[in-house]
């Protein structure tokens, strides 16, 4: 079993005929993810080649739904379209939403975000500026590649695109039930909140890797669900032990000022939940490893 992305998803691509969306369409195809058409307004009608799989283009994500029962979109459009891109998915009440683009504007994602609550809901953001999500051996949603790990019963869940692959592969003979690559936006859709949720209610997950890095408290906050919601243990990454004050570390969300947002206060408040935390990738793998091995 897996969260939100299984062997049975439907999956569309909107962006599909450009670029980045046709390279990682084609990637994800080959990984088996049952990718079932695109979206582009301008080419509705036609269809698309993928060595040898013939896809058909759609002129929205409605449209697309209604044909083939799609279920899930991975979003590959520039960051000026994205806000639009994301209301027609919310519109057109699709459950899950993948959103790569990197570089979409803050106040956007807001927007499109308030948006998807005022409707209640009923779309599943994942991102902006995330890797996607892989269920290893059923469906492969995003950038994430599907050649590092294979299935087991660890769940992972990460603000890093980069940090979510080394997990996968340092931990790839025990294998992942999903991988969920969050986003380190200061604004995403899915949390690490809603992801330990989801993994606390798999029955085939048994324990999960949560990565985080400096800037904010989602950490922090996660934390406080874990204390009282998680059962399962958990092994904890913090990206940024020697990150200075003030400077943005990659994501436009690590930042820290003062003793706010630092590595050692987000170790601190998982530690005191009972969250073994690493310094290092290998370091927390191999604290994965104990539990496992555990049994």
């Amino acid at each position: 079993m897996a969260i939100w992305l299984t062997k049975d998803s439907k999956v569309i691509v909107q962006g599909m005929t450009g670029s980045e969306g046709s390279k990682h369409t084609r990637r994800m195809l080959a990984a088996g993810t049952n990718v079932v058409g695109g979206v582009n307004p301008r080419k509705a009608g036609t269809t698309v080649d993928f060595d040898g799989t013939e896809l058909p283009v759609f002129a929205s994500v409605a449209d697309a739904m209604k044909d083939t029962g799609a279920d899930v979109t991975v979003i590959f459009v520039p960051p000026q379209f994205t806000k639009g891109a994301v209301i027609e998915a919310v519109d057109a009440g699709i459950p899950l939403a993948v959103v790569i683009t990197e570089g979409v504007p803050v106040h956007d994602t807001a927007a499109f975000w308030a948006y998807n609550v005022a409707k209640g809901e009923q779309t599943r953001i994942i991102g902006p500026n995330c890797p996607g999500i892989a269920s290893p051996g059923a469906s492969n949603a995003g950038i994430i590649p599907a050649d590092i790990t294979g299935a087991g019963r660890i769940g992972l869940v990460s603000k890093s695109g980069t940090l979510t692959y080394q997990m996968m592969y340092e931990l790839r003979d025990i294998g992942f039930s999903t991988c969920v690559g969050i986003g380190g936006d200061p604004i995403i859709g899915t949390t690490h909140i809603d992801a330990l949720a989801a993994f606390e209610a798999d029955p085939d997950t048994d324990a999960i890797v949560m990565i985080g890095e400096i800037g904010g408290d989602a950490e922090e906050r996660a934390a406080e669900f874990i204390k009282t919601n998680v059962t399962k243990p958990v092994v904890g990454y913090i990206a940024g032990f020697t990150a200075p004050p003030g400077k943005t570390m990659g994501h436009a969300g690590a930042i820290i000022s003062g003793s706010a947002g630092t590595a050692d206060a987000k170790q601190a408040a998982l530690e005191a939940v009972g969250v073994r935390v690493g310094k290092t990738p290998t370091e927390t793998a191999r604290l994965m490893r104990e539990i496992m091995s555990a049994g």
